[in-house]
């Protein structure tokens, strides 16, 4: 790095005073440029404009290896009452790092990462990182191009979770870089038949295993996996793929690493000045102060620089449910109702309206999915119907039921039919995803393969019989990386998957049972045209809790494109089953999980059969087919 000039020769810094006013006031839905660090050009000079929000220090410095960390050679001016900094320091350039110099009123000295930087240091290092977002040449204008015209309720959409760090490593247990996984990844995740890929937290954070979770940098993408640019090319190769891209999103809470945004600037900034109401015990964090006009344009400008910065195409935010209640993880007496004398957070409902508001104003076909593990109404409903404005929430209520309902030894599942035909009763109250992530596999929970009862080839059948109904069920499809092949183990976070059991039969026909049912799912418009819309859904048999069968039809918009699905919950196998079905013509077998190359018995419907005019099942015909024992059958008819 060049030597600097004098701080009192350089400019003065440039910040909008409407720019100030709308952040301030909780609008402005770009803060990122105005605060943070920015390679820009005044009086012919070019240099850095630093600037950052810290209404209570009584000074503030930059300093970094451009100044050899000397607090005295670049302080920022207060450039306003309400707290924000800044100064232009010239010959700065990119790949510098830097930090906040932060003297507190009462003389403390603290040292502080850029809350808006767009680069840091590799863990454990901490320090920020000058680097322009501009600079990176974008391939994928045609998806933008039809991105524009998305009708996302009514399109596939079956996601692919992925830990980047553990998707795949190399021998000697280093992580691949983010151009490493766009060759690898973005190829596996086509040929496996994913619509979209949601990565777990990408943004900053000081240990590894917090997944991401506990963040000290929201505006700046993990250096454990390369550059910002390189972020781009994974991003840009899943679009010219056809592939979206979500990305984990944590506006609850943040870590409490000296630093990060914990007392930023020597009192409470980001959180709230109410240590219990601040205080996320159980997680050993902090929460956002959602009423504060400044964290509110910090949070809402994050979601708006992913998608424009990075060109993705939605958002999954983690535990909303610790948001929109004042008493969540807490014991009475630990928290205080609200102005009406309830237990919501009123801000951040508040918040959440805002930020949606915003998003689809900016990004109409964005996917905005709420993990959201509460019975709070209206979730997925416009703020104009005083809804929270999601477009998607994670449907929390299915996935436990199903889990429950499958680790139930069969020979007694009769006794709990209900938990698998319960969530017919809401699903349309919402708009649903219907979920297998990373939760369920981690804590002694086990992998789903090992939930699964019985001997080794029973547990893949009721696998292949459980990822095969969530395929089926309304709702959008969610499957964390490893439980396409049957990883035996829970997820290990520090270790790649088990890929090495692809050797294996059953693991391997479970792996082409998932790629089949994915392409499948993406051919035929009855398993998702109609998600969010009763029609799409028409139970035939629901009630058959003596042998454990579900029998109902998945419908598209055109009656031509209607599957009749069976569902066998028991190891039971039928060779001349009655069902009934909606119209005469002949009907035939198109999928069924226990054909002999996913690892079943082979028990199929052989050739064609021919609807009779007698009433079953409430319907005017029927048929008779074979019921293979623990599976999925898929019927047709043929026209």
């Amino acid at each position: 790095m060049s030597m600097i000039s004098s701080p009192l020769q350089s400019p003065d810094p440039y910040v909008s005073e409407y720019d100030l006013y709308l952040f301030h006031q909780g609008k402005l839905q770009h803060a990122y440029r105005m605060l943070g660090a920015h390679i820009t050009e005044q009086k012919g000079v070019i240099g850095v404009q630093f600037a950052t929000w810290a209404p209570h220090a009584h000074e503030v410095s930059v300093v970094g290896d451009f100044n050899e960390w000397d607090v005295r050679q670049h302080p920022l001016k207060r450039i306003n009452e309400a707290g924000v900094w800044a100064s232009f320091i010239p010959n700065i350039e990119k790949g510098a790092t830097y930090k906040f110099h932060i003297t507190t009123q009462d003389g403390r000295t603290l040292l502080k990462a850029d809350p808006y930087a767009f680069f840091a240091e590799r863990r454990p290092l901490t320090a920020s990182i000058v680097y322009p977002l501009d600079q990176y040449e974008w391939q994928d204008e045609a998806w933008l191009e039809v991105r524009k015209d998305r009708q996302v309720y009514q399109e596939p959409i079956n996601i692919y979770e992925v830990h980047l760090g553990s998707w795949k490593q190399h021998l000697d247990q280093s992580l691949y870089t983010y151009r490493e996984l766009a060759d690898q990844l973005v190829d596996y995740v086509v040929q496996m038949g994913y619509t979209h890929i949601e990565t777990m937290p990408i943004s900053e954070h000081p240990y590894d295993r917090s997944w991401g979770y506990q963040l000290t940098g929201y505006y700046a993408v993990t250096s454990r996996y390369g550059t910002p640019d390189d972020f781009k090319f994974l991003i840009d190769r899943c679009h010219q793929a056809g592939i979206g891209v979500i990305l984990d999103w944590v506006p609850g809470h943040f870590c409490k690493d000296d630093h990060g945004l914990r007392q930023f600037d020597g009192s409470p900034l980001y959180e709230y000045a109410d240590p219990c109401k601040a205080d996320k015990q159980d997680w050993g964090t902090l929460s956002f102060d959602f009423g504060r006009s400044e964290v509110q344009s910090f949070l809402i400008s994050n979601v708006i620089f992913w998608m424009e910065q990075y060109h993705v195409d939605g958002i999954r935010a983690d535990a909303v449910a610790s948001m929109l209640y004042l008493d969540f993880g807490k014991k009475p007496g630990e928290w205080t109702p609200n102005s009406d004398g309830g237990r919501e957070n009123l801000e951040a409902i508040s918040l959440w309206k805002q930020i949606n508001e915003t998003v689809f104003q900016l990004y109409p076909n964005a996917l905005m999915m709420a993990e959201d593990s509460s019975e709070f109404p209206h979730v997925t409903a416009p703020t104009n119907l005083n809804g929270l404005g999601f477009n998607y929430k994670w449907n929390m209520g299915w996935m436990n039921d199903m889990l429950r309902y499958m680790s139930i030894d069969p020979l007694y599942r009769k006794w709990h039919h209900n938990q698998i035909t319960f969530s017919i009763l809401y699903t349309y109250t919402e708009n649903f995803v219907l979920p297998f992530s990373h939760d369920e596999v981690v804590h002694g929970k086990r992998s789903l393969l090992g939930r699964m009862p019985g001997d080794y080839w029973h547990k893949f059948a009721n696998l292949r019989l459980l990822l095969g109904y969530m395929m089926v069920h309304p709702g959008k499809k969610l499957l964390f990386m490893g439980g396409e092949f049957g990883q035996f183990d829970e997820w290990k976070d520090l270790e790649d998957l088990d890929w090495e059991l692809l050797r294996y039969d059953l693991h391997r026909s479970m792996h082409q049972y998932v790629q089949d049912l994915n392409h499948y799912y993406l051919q035929n418009k009855a398993m998702w045209e109609l998600d969010h819309d009763p029609n799409g859904f028409t139970w035939i048999d629901a009630d058959n809790n003596e042998q454990s069968i579900l029998i109902f039809t998945r419908n598209g918009v055109r009656s031509s494109d209607r599957l009749i699905i069976l569902c066998n919950f028991t190891p039971a196998y039928y060779t001349d089953y009655k069902i009934g079905v909606p119209t005469k013509g002949t009907y035939h077998e198109v999928f069924n999980s226990d054909w002999l190359r996913y690892g079943g018995s082979g028990k199929r419907t052989r050739g064609k059969r021919q609807a009779r005019a007698i009433p079953y099942h409430n319907q005017p015909y029927y048929i008779r087919i074979t019921v293979p024992p623990l599976a999925i059958v898929i019927l047709k008819q043929i026209l």
